[in-house]
């Protein structure tokens, strides 16, 4: 960095101990300029974006091969100073510049940060200094994101099974088989996994079940796959002897500190298996997997207040809230929304009775009776009576309308 700019860096503001953003939320930061003189800046901006990234080398033969491939989420920026036409540049003083930012985090479900062997998922925000035939200035922090957990997928929520059946050869005789149960499939970080399995050895030799939990990172690219796997923990029962027949219970505890599970990624997946399996000697185990999607940690109740209803995960999260991840800054904004109960009273005169009174009804009654008038009635009794007028000689009265003298016309008509 040149001695004019003596320092540029981002900060940001976190939202809940662990220092995780989530879908929706407001990042809301700071560049902080340090200038040792009058500086000529014709940029300064920010941006916010994440997106996904995987590169290896392979050999064949004497050529070394590169793949790589990469998957763009969002990007956002901000200008704190914005490049003018000409060779107009804005002039920063001497000492220290703070511009402030806010960012709202897409609201869709993102994969979450991850770095691998071979590839990362990663959200970052970026500043950069442009000054006229100088370097640009930078800074970059990274900042740790975890989707809201779904619980619309049945899939989480469904109990697996698994049988296996082995008859024994060579050095062992007899048969075996064994089924496994596990309560569902998802599973959040800290969690004790139950497996149940229920075993039947007609071998001639004591059997040993074995449990394996371990990962799967595949990273694509061009068509290719690299696969990294790795044992998260293993622990294994008691024997169980030749003839015999038993149900077995076991609890495995997942690791807070893992990577939780990415299906949603092109270029990358982040997986979990769970292996029983019986320890033959001097044959081969069988086994029985199952796939175990890891979600985010539980919030301890202390951050989030109030439990939120179980799903079966436990104390695990509030997902059909907005900002659910920053509850202990939500908190304090709760405290305004306290006055409504003052609001109600308006409610009232929606059931005081002026509004609703009976005293219309009086007021249509009213027409009712100009309905039943005699005025109504009387015109028509004229007409009535007319037709006995033409036997007699015509009244002077009649005389006057000119419907009547043509009656006597048509008498006269041939």
């Amino acid at each position: 960095m040149s001695q004019t700019i003596k320092r540029i860096s981002i900060s940001y503001d976190a939202l809940n101990p662990s220092n995780t953003f989530t879908s929706g939320d407001l990042l809301h930061g700071r560049v902080t300029v340090e200038v040792a003189k009058d500086t000529k800046i014709d940029s300064l901006l920010i941006k916010f974006k994440g997106k996904a990234f995987v590169r290896w080398t392979e050999r064949h033969g004497k050529r070394t091969v590169t793949y790589w491939d990469k998957e763009k989420y969002f990007t956002s920026e901000q200008y704190f100073i914005r490049e003018h036409k000409g060779n107009d540049c804005d002039v920063v003083a001497p000492g220290t510049h703070v511009y402030p930012f806010t960012f709202q985090i897409p609201q869709q479900t993102l994969p979450a940060s991850f770095n691998g062997t071979w590839g990362y998922v990663g959200y970052f925000l970026e500043t950069k200094l442009s000054r006229s035939m100088r370097i640009s200035s930078k800074d970059k922090v990274e900042i740790r994101y975890i989707p809201k957990p779904d619980m619309t997928d049945p899939a989480l929520m469904t109990p697996q099974y698994g049988t296996k059946d082995k008859k024994m050869k060579l050095f062992t005789s007899g048969s075996v088989s064994f089924t496994i149960h596990t309560e569902r499939m998802g599973y959040s970080l800290g969690e004790g996994i139950k497996v149940v399995a229920d075993v039947q050895n007609n071998s001639s030799r004591a059997l040993r079940p074995k449990y394996c939990l371990y990962s799967k990172h595949s990273f694509f690219a061009r068509g290719r796959r690299r696969l990294n796997t790795h044992e998260i923990l293993k622990e294994e029962g008691e024997p169980i002897a030749p003839s015999t027949h038993q149900t077995i219970t076991k609890i495995l505890t997942i690791p807070p500190s893992l990577t939780m599970s990415i299906l949603i990624c092109r270029i990358l997946k982040v997986e979990y298996k769970l292996k029983v399996y019986l320890d033959v000697p001097y044959a081969s185990d069988p086994e029985i997997k199952f796939p175990v999607v890891i979600l985010p940690l539980a919030p301890s109740k202390g951050e989030l207040g109030p439990p939120a209803p179980s799903f079966g995960f436990g104390d695990y999260w509030n997902p059909g809230q907005a900002g659910w991840n920053s509850a202990p800054y939500s908190a304090p904004s709760d405290a305004p929304f306290t006055p409504p109960p003052y609001t109600a009273p308006p409610a009232a005169p929606f059931s005081a009775p002026p509004y609703t009174a009976p005293s219309d009804a009086p007021f249509t009654a009213p027409p009712a009776a100009p309905f039943s008038a005699p005025p109504y009635t009387a015109p028509p009794a004229a007409p009535y009576t007319a037709p006995s007028a033409p036997s007699a000689a015509p009244p002077p009265a009649y005389e006057s309308y000119a419907l009547y003298p043509p009656l006597p016309n048509y008498s006269e008509k041939p």
